[in-house]
């Protein structure tokens, strides 16, 4: 399919059963967000949890470098700097682009440059570019840099045309990414075929998380049909090796992207209650929005844990679990076995908690708005110059 934008739209009128959905579409599909009618969706399994990453170009970096000697570990202070330096010469605002207005690549950019003190609406100009068309903006300066999944940001690496600053696991890590999704109709029309579908997916996601498999399976994924890439860069990512500079070492990041382990296929309701939240920090919905029952609505944990149960596969007992509070493995006990489960950290170091959304989104706008006044972006910025304008 050409676009996200497209995929929601077959999903919606039928064309497609089901599909491969970024974790925000179905919310936002089922309130009619981006010019379409509100048609309600169900999201029994997510499919992933990280592989994103940010990336700047070649011209940038060399600018963050000459901004910030430690530009390698601090990435959000260099790029502050360079994004000073540039307000203060007139220049125009850097340009980053992400995949589509509801998705993790915008609201977790977002997250991120306001945490460095950058007002995403106003500092920097942010755009949407399809993933496979993402390289080839960056390498002809049409946007600065990029927030994408892989293997877009490898390719980049592999061009030598810019390098990966840092993963999105570095933003929230083990945040969802990639969901399975169908309308809220379809899914009572076909409850058997729903969780057989699920299953299928368990098994799969399964079987990826098995490091032996992920060869094969940048294999298949490298083909025309599907992402129709280079296989190396999708394995480097597939298995947890990327390079993030060109000639750079190999690192090793096991959970640059999950499949399955950490209860990954597991759709909580407290992810789906965050990304909402983010939403209305956007100002892509307004507080008349019931954050909690939305969630409800659309993130089906229970058809999850039913077939979990008929797999013998552990499960989380709790629909919803506090978000940013482990920075290190851990061990889900409230679920039908113990889960080894993995960190969860914010980069901001706040944990979210679903009772309290607005409490979570007012700190968080402070927070943003303190940084930049104090972090010398500009003194004259209101206290909400990081909740953002409705995407045109």
């Amino acid at each position: 399919e050409p676009s996200w934008a497209n995929i929601r739209d077959k999903v919606a009128v039928g064309d497609l059963d089901g599909a491969h959905m970024l974790a925000a579409m179905p919310l936002a599909a089922s309130l009619g967000l981006g010019g379409t009618p509100p048609v309600p969706m169900v999201v029994p399994a997510v499919l992933n949890l990280g592989g994103n990453a940010i990336t700047v170009s070649t011209a940038l970096w060399e600018q963050m470098e000459q901004a910030s000697p430690d530009a390698v570990q601090a990435p959000a202070r260099a790029l502050r700097r360079v994004v000073e330096r540039r307000r203060a010469m007139g220049a125009p605002p850097l340009v980053f682009a992400v995949v589509f207005a509801y998705s993790s690549h915008n609201y977790l950019l977002r997250f991120w440059l306001a945490e460095a003190g950058i007002d995403p609406e106003r500092d920097v100009r942010i755009v949407f570019v399809p993933p496979p068309l993402m390289p080839a903006n960056l390498s002809a300066r049409y946007i600065d840099g990029f927030c994408v999944g892989e293997p877009w940001n490898q390719r980049i690496v592999d061009l030598r045309a810019g390098r990966i600053i840092l993963s999105t696991t570095e933003i929230w890590a083990g945040h969802p990414e990639k969901v399975f999704a169908v309308t809220a109709a379809w899914a009572e029309r076909h409850p058997n075929t729903l969780r057989a579908v699920v299953a299928a997916i368990v098994e799969a996601a399964r079987w990826m998380d098995e490091p032996g498999n992920r060869r094969e399976a940048a294999r298949v994924l490298a083909q025309r049909d599907y992402v129709n890439a280079p296989e190396e860069i999708i394995a480097a990512a597939m298995a947890g090796q990327p390079r993030f500079e060109p000639d750079g070492p190999v690192l090793d990041r096991p959970d640059y992207v999950v499949f399955h382990r950490y209860a990954a296929n597991f759709p909580w309701r407290s992810q789906a209650e965050w990304t909402l939240g983010q939403m209305r920090r956007c100002r892509q919905i307004t507080d008349a929005v019931d954050i909690a029952a939305l969630a409800a609505r659309v993130y089906r944990p229970d058809i999850y844990r039913e077939v979990a149960r008929a797999l013998g596969a552990p499960c989380p007992n709790n629909d919803s679990k506090v978000e940013g509070v482990h920075r290190a493995s851990w061990i889900l006990a409230e679920a039908s076995q113990p889960m080894v489960m993995g960190p969860d950290a914010f980069c901001d170091g706040r944990a979210f908690d679903a009772r309290d959304v607005a409490a979570y989104i007012a700190a968080r706008i402070n927070d943003a708005a303190d940084k930049t006044t104090n972090g010398s972006i500009g003194t004259e910025r209101r206290a909400d110059i990081h909740a953002a304008r409705r995407p045109s």
